[in-house]
């Protein structure tokens, strides 16, 4: 009777009276023969395909390693890589003998206290070279930089942006050097396009609120330059300056307001308003109104406002004159031409008096006016704080 046939695992035809006794191709030989002689490591049906077929490998990797060490039959490899047996070790080579062991070294001297290296104590040092000096500077000259600042051109960052671009000369020649120096008898002159980019930077007027900084955040309390946008323009501004956001580059305070203060608050792009509100020779008055009350329960005496008048000192160092009067009964008019930190609330506090509110309405000839709190306008063209 003719046998009926099958297909194997691996698609090949086998015979169903010999099916599952005798292997029908190489393939199908070696799993079987992977599954007899190390059935643990049979990959399971739960591996991934890697892990299938990493354990494949190594199975058949260990077989073949034990197929040449044990000498497998058929192989032609049996006691190939048997260790020789011993010998004694008269019989070895003398290439092979061990080699005779070294002496000992000799053992190193105590260490000795640590002392002065003398070994070239005779040698001269070689003295360093002196230092480079530059050519020295012409006598009573400043730097360009400065010398633009004190006519009033423009501030020592706006010269040196000029200088750089081009835009300065003196006595008719181009200096586009930074650091450069020039004599106070020389002339000097910007091109038309730094003055037209001068022109065109602002400066802005804000009735600052409580509970903001006047320079940068600090505290958890936000800059006042935060309030400069759109929707605080004052519709009322009658410099006809609309917003832009270009105003805010560069934007900085000249001048402080404590974060309990409101007020005028000036912020500004030009360089020479910063110099003439800020600077060190600055004569500019600002003038406060203040309310106060007695801290303890005394009234300010006539001594009391003559000091406040003249006569006071912040720091060890003694403040310029001022004018401080009498608004109401509760209330102060302080002009001031100085603005140290928290100047006017100390100042009253050396005399007794404790400040419940402070307003800054005039800075030079500019007016805080109807500005409402919060808003800002536009200092105008024919604006002056001098």
């Amino acid at each position: 009777m003719t046998p009926a046939w099958s297909s194997c695992g691996h698609g090949h035809p086998q015979a169903e009276e010999t099916r599952g006794r005798q292997p029908c191709c190489a393939p199908h030989a070696a799993a079987r023969r992977r599954r007899q002689t190390a059935p643990d490591a049979r990959p399971g049906p739960g591996r991934t395909r890697r892990a299938r077929r990493a354990a494949r490998t190594g199975t058949r990797t260990a077989r073949r390693r034990q197929e040449v060490f044990a000498g497998a039959p058929g192989t032609g490899t049996a006691g190939a890589f048997r260790p020789a047996p011993n010998r004694p070790a008269e019989a070895r080579p003398a290439a092979a003998r061990p080699a005779p062991a070294r002496p000992a070294p000799a053992p190193l001297p105590p260490a000795r206290p640590a002392g002065t290296n003398t070994a070239f104590s005779g040698r001269k040092k070689p003295e360093p070279p002196p230092p480079a000096v530059g050519a020295p500077h012409p006598e009573g000259s400043v730097r360009l930089s400065k010398r633009m600042s004190e006519l009033g051109l423009a501030s020592r960052r706006e010269a040196d942006e000029w200088i750089e671009r081009g835009w300065v000369r003196v006595d008719g020649r181009v200096v586009a050097e930074l650091g450069a120096r020039v004599q106070p008898n020389q002339q000097v002159t910007v091109d038309k396009r730094a003055r037209t980019e001068q022109a065109q930077r602002v400066t802005v007027l804000l009735n600052k609120p409580v509970g903001y900084v006047s320079g940068r955040a600090e505290d958890g309390y936000e800059p006042a330059s935060v309030l400069i946008t759109a929707a605080n323009h004052w519709r009322e501004d009658p410099s006809g300056i609309r917003f832009a956001r270009e105003h805010l580059r560069y934007l900085a305070p000249a001048g402080r307001l404590d974060i309990d203060s409101v007020g005028l608050l000036v912020l500004t792009q030009d360089g020479r308003v910063a110099k003439q509100l800020i600077g060190e020779d600055s004569a500019i008055e600002k003038e406060y109104l203040v309310r106060v009350q007695p801290a303890a329960g005394q009234p300010l005496s006539a001594e009391g406002l003559r000091l406040l008048n003249h006569g006071l000192e912040l720091d060890g160092e003694p403040l310029k004159p001022a004018r401080v009067e009498w608004v109401n009964e509760d209330q102060l008019r302080f002009v001031l031409t100085e603005g140290k930190k928290r100047q006017i609330r100390r100042m009253c506090e050396a005399v007794g008096l404790k400040v419940t509110g402070l307003k800054r309405v005039r800075i030079g000839r500019v007016m805080l006016g109807d500005l409402p709190p919060g808003q800002f306008r536009y200092l105008g063209e024919g604006e002056s704080f001098a």
